[in-house]
C-alpha cells in the first residue's frame, strides 16, 4: 500500500512538471517570469546581472554544489507550480540544472539557452552586481 501511495505521489508530482528551452533574450527579461541565475559571485561581478533576478549559485566555482541548499533556497523565490527561468554563462548549466529540476522534482522549468553571453550580445545591459 505504501508503494502504491508512493509511485501516485511521483506521478502526480510530475503531472505539473514542465521543462522549456528558449533563447535567452534582451525580451524575455520583459516578460515577467521569475529569473533564476545560478552562476557563481566572481560571474555575476564580471558580467553583471539581468535586473531583478534572483541569484541563486547551483555549482561553485570547482563544480561541486548542495542541491538541498539550492532547493532551500529556491523555494523562497518560486512555488512548486509556478514557471520560472532558469539562467547560467552559456546554458549549459542551466540546461542541465533545468532537466534536474523538472523531471526528478516537478519543477516547470525554462532553460534560457545561450545565456547571459547571448543577451549581452544580443544588446541587454545587465546591471551591477553588489554583494
Amino acid at each position: 500500500m505504501k508503494k502504491m501511495i508512493f509511485v501516485l505521489l511521483l506521478v502526480l508530482t510530475n503531472l505539473s512538471a514542465e521543462l522549456k528551452h528558449e533563447w535567452a533574450t534582451p525580451a524575455f527579461a520583459d516578460r515577467g517570469i521569475k529569473i533564476i541565475d545560478i552562476r557563481t559571485p566572481p560571474e555575476w561581478k564580471e558580467t553583471g546581472i539581468v535586473k531583478d533576478s534572483y541569484l541563486i549559485m547551483f555549482f561553485d566555482e570547482k563544480g561541486n554544489f548542495d542541491v538541498q541548499s539550492f532547493l532551500k533556497k529556491l523555494d523562497k523565490i518560486v512555488k512548486k507550480d509556478e514557471k520560472f527561468a532558469l539562467l547560467c554563462r552559456v546554458g549549459s548549466r542551466s540546461g542541465m540544472v533545468s532537466e534536474f529540476l523538472s523531471d526528478k522534482l516537478g519543477y516547470r522549468v525554462i532553460n534560457l539557452k545561450g545565456g547571459i553571453m547571448k543577451m549581452k550580445r544580443d544588446g541587454y545591459k545587465t546591471v551591477s552586481y553588489r554583494k
